[in-house]
C-alpha cells in the first residue's frame, strides 16, 4: 500500500471536500493508486452482505471526453434551474456569497471534466433493468458508503475527487459507451487527480442544534 498523509480520523473526515478547481489536470494518476482506493472502498457494508456492486475506472482519454461532454450538457440545463448551487439562498446574503462560489466552482468542474485524469464511476447491480419500485434506500445504500469510502482513501493519498451526479441525464449513453450492463445502474461520476495546495480545513455548515432531534422531532 502507499504512504498515507498524516491525517487524524477526524481530520480526514472533517476535510475532504468537493475538489473541483484545484484537481491537478496535468498529472497522471497512477492506476494502482486508485485501485488501492478502491480496494479500500470495499470493505463498506452492503445490503445482506451482497457486495453487488462495480466500479468503472476510466482513463482513456477519448472516453473522458465523451463523457465530459455528456457532463457539460447536463450542466448547461441545470445551470439555469433554481435548484443549481449558485442560485440557490439568494435571500440570505451569508449564505448567498458561499453557494455563489460553489457555482462558480462547480462551473469550472463541468467545463474540464473531460480532462481530469480519471473518472471513477461506481455502479450497483440491482439484477434488473428497472430500478425497483420500493427499498431503493437498501439499493443506493449498497454504494453509496462504498463511494464515499473511495472519496476518503483518495483524500488520504493526495488525490482530489468531488460528489457529482449529473452525467445520470445520459447513463443509458455512457452505459453503451463503457459496456455497462443494462441491470447495472450508475451512483456517481467521481473525477479524481492530485489536488494542488495544502490547505483544507472543515467547512461551516448548519448549527447542531438546528438539525439534532432526539426522542423525536
Amino acid at each position: 500500500m502507499s504512504e498515507t498523509l498524516n491525517l487524524t480520523p477526524d481530520e480526514l473526515l472533517t476535510t475532504t471536500r468537493s475538489v473541483r478547481k484545484r484537481l491537478d489536470l496535468d498529472r497522471p494518476v497512477p492506476l494502482e493508486l486508485v485501485k488501492e482506493c478502491v480496494e479500500i472502498a470495499l470493505q463498506s457494508p452492503s445490503a445482506s452482505n451482497r457486495q453487488h456492486w462495480h466500479f468503472v475506472v476510466v482513463t482513456d482519454a477519448e472516453q473522458r471526453a465523451t463523457i465530459g461532454d455528456y457532463y457539460g450538457r447536463s450542466f448547461a440545463e441545470y445551470a439555469e434551474s433554481k435548484s443549481a448551487a449558485g442560485n440557490l439562498y439568494a435571500d440570505d446574503p451569508e449564505r448567498a456569497a458561499v453557494q455563489e462560489r460553489v457555482g462558480d466552482s462547480a462551473s469550472y468542474l463541468a467545463g474540464v471534466m473531460g480532462k481530469v485524469p480519471v473518472l471513477v464511476i461506481p455502479c450497483i447491480d440491482s439484477g434488473s433493468a428497472e430500478l425497483p419500485a420500493a427499498n431503493q434506500s437498501g439499493l443506493w445504500g449498497s454504494i453509496v458508503p462504498a463511494a464515499w469510502s473511495y472519496m476518503l482513501a483518495a483524500r488520504a493519498r493526495g488525490l482530489g475527487s468531488a460528489w457529482t451526479t449529473l452525467h445520470q441525464k445520459f447513463e443509458r449513453e455512457i452505459g453503451e459507451l463503457l459496456g455497462i450492463p443494462e441491470t447495472v445502474h450508475q451512483a456517481a461520476l467521481l473525477p479524481t487527480a492530485y489536488f494542488t495546495g495544502e490547505t483544507f480545513r472543515p467547512a461551516k455548515r448548519q448549527p447542531l442544534d438546528e438539525v439534532l432531534h432526539v426522542n423525536g422531532w
